[in-house]
């Protein structure tokens, strides 16, 4: 299980709930909370926080009062067949739920051979998704999927990105100057989640956070509509909070 070293709460979170699971995935006949904590040694605050999580994700069930084995959510990604869609039923189920959460259109983004993809959505109708006006693969100058994605990259990487998309004006907000942008790249902190304040489209606000598992590169993502844009830093926080599971499903 590879996991990106980052020094934020998220990567934190799904680093510790990855000790939880290995722990319980080593135990067949299941682990006692008692031999969890002496295992982990994580304090019996953060280890029952974990431990919901990951039951709640279906990665752990309790089998007795305190016993606990491996859920069928972890046995579904650990088969080689047919892994690749259970990896997605799950990220979708995930993402589902912090649409509800966050009360926002939530969004899975990967930079794979060298372009922006959104991968997977959760939107209903109280939170549409963005109209994708612009593709987001030519795009990424301007939107906060993408400005994630290309924060993450090499300076070498986001130049070669640049140099095959044109940084076109989309609204008055739009950053098109190169040197601008990797300057606002490279200034922004990995623990505060990249904003677009109407830069992709008018009328639609989007924040992102990194979620990147081992040499996979890629964000998370909501997006509001403007008349929303007051919860937007709000949401941003919850979205980030809400990352570790996604990281731990990446990583498994």
């Amino acid at each position: 299980m590879a996991l990106m070293n980052e020094p934020t709460a998220p990567y934190r979170s799904a680093q510790d709930a990855l000790r939880v699971l290995e722990a319980v995935a080593r135990h067949s006949a299941g682990i006692t909370d008692a031999e969890l904590a002496r295992r982990t040694r994580l304090g019996p605050d953060r280890l029952t926080a974990l431990v919901r999580m990951l039951r709640r994700e279906g990665y752990v069930e309790q089998v007795t009062d305190g016993v606990f084995v491996a859920g069928a959510a972890l046995g579904r990604l650990d088969s080689a067949h047919g892994r690749d869609l259970a990896l997605r039923e799950k990220l979708q189920q995930t993402i589902d739920r912090l649409r509800d959460s966050v009360g926002a259109a939530i969004y899975i983004s990967r930079y794979i051979d060298g372009e922006v993809q959104v991968t997977q959505c959760a939107e209903s109708p109280a939170t549409p998704a963005v109209n994708e006006w612009v593709d987001f693969r030519s795009s990424a100058h301007a939107s906060a999927v993408g400005k994630s994605l290309l924060g993450q990259l090499d300076l070498d990487a986001r130049r070669d990105h640049l140099s095959r998309h044109r940084m076109a004006r989309l609204t008055s907000r739009t950053i098109t100057d190169e040197r601008l942008l990797l300057s606002r790249l490279d200034a922004q902190p990995p623990t505060v989640p990249v904003l677009d304040l109407q830069e992709y489209a008018i009328g639609t606000v989007c924040a992102a956070v990194p979620i990147t598992a081992g040499s996979s590169v890629g964000c998370l993502a909501l997006s509001l509509p403007v008349e929303h844009a007051h919860r937007l830093r709000r949401a941003a926080d919850t979205l980030n909070r809400g990352a570790a599971p996604v990281l731990v499903s990446l990583a498994l």
